[in-house]
């Protein structure tokens, strides 16, 4: 509870406001009412606004008394604090305050063209990438040398063996269309983020002739893999799998059992991996041993093949 200021202009004068009392009129309106008598004097009867503490009114013996009087309790207003910081904390969360931070907007994605084809059919075409480190595209040298690697385990060291590749992780396409260029007929593309696949993907795709053969699904990895054994009922097994995941966010302990027991790899299929370094990563996925691993910097390549490709493998 907190006493107006006419009411401890009473307490301390010992007189009683009036109407005409210029104190009673700067003060809150609904803070004092008045009840009219015969007599016509006139007493506060309620009061609502400022503590006493604003106020710097001390409060003695006969100020109690008077304040009982009229129903007020004494200790309970010298512990109320001033309602106005807690008026100040609700103003400044519904943006009305000086203090009031406005929120950060994300600038809008935008692209550039960093990364290229590196052989076949359509090398040297430039692609898309967005620029910032939301998606991080596998490094060319990287690339250079898993398809180097593919191309000479495969038996055709100009090309592809031809067969369907599903690119995992995708985001902007380029080692699923490295592929297409290199000999494979069609590429399976799994990206989840639709931005990626609206401005990026898609366009890389249209601008290199390759959206015809290509199929985009825009889905989390781990929901596709779940979902193996129906695509293979349609589709059948892939003869390439590229997974270039995200370090920070993927457990590749996890990623790579889910991979190894899916339907999705052919028996002869050939499974490239990008990894971090200090990533143990096993020595065979499924039924098909590691045929390569090699170091890049804080990168490495993992590649899993038939048996049969072991002794034809680069070194």
């Amino acid at each position: 509870m907190a006493v107006s200021s006419a009411l401890l202009s009473t307490l301390s004068t010992g007189t009683r406001p009036t109407i005409n009392d210029p104190v009673s009129h700067h003060s809150n309106p609904t803070s004092i009412s008045y009840l009219s008598r015969p007599n016509n004097r006139r007493r506060p009867i309620a009061a609502a606004a400022v503590s006493h503490k604003s106020n710097g009114v001390p409060i003695d013996k006969k100020s109690r008394e008077l304040l009982e009087q009229y129903g007020f309790d004494p200790d309970k207003i010298l512990s109320e604090p001033s309602p106005q910081p807690k008026r100040r904390k609700e103003l400044t969360k519904k943006g009305r305050g000086k203090n009031v931070v406005p929120e950060e907007t994300k600038p809008p994605r935008e692209t550039h063209r960093l990364l290229q084809v590196l052989g076949g059919k359509v090398r040297r075409k430039k692609l898309l990438s967005p620029k910032g480190m939301d998606v991080r595209p596998m490094m060319e040298v990287v690339k250079g040398a898993a398809f180097d690697i593919l191309q000479v385990a495969g038996g055709c060291p100009a090309s592809l063996r031809p067969g369907s590749w599903l690119d995992l992780y995708s985001g902007t396409g380029s080692v699923g269309i490295e592929a297409m260029s290199r000999g494979c007929s069609q590429v399976h593309f799994v990206e989840m983020d639709p931005w990626v696949v609206s401005d990026v993907l898609r366009p890389n795709l249209e601008s290199t002739g390759f959206l015809d053969v290509s199929t985009i699904h825009t889905v989390r990895v781990e929901s596709f893999l779940e979902q193996a054994v129906r695509f293979v009922d349609k589709c059948g097994a892939f003869d390439y799998i590229s997974v270039t995941p995200p370090y920070m966010e993927v457990d590749y302990t996890i990623l790579m059992n889910q991979v190894a027991d899916s339907s999705l790899v052919g028996e002869d299929a050939f499974i490239v991996v990008e990894y971090p370094l200090r990533t143990d990563m096993p020595d065979s996925c499924g039924a098909l041993p590691k045929i390569s691993d090699r170091r890049f910097g804080r990168t490495h390549l993992a590649i899993y093949g038939p048996k049969w490709a072991q002794k034809r493998k680069g070194k």
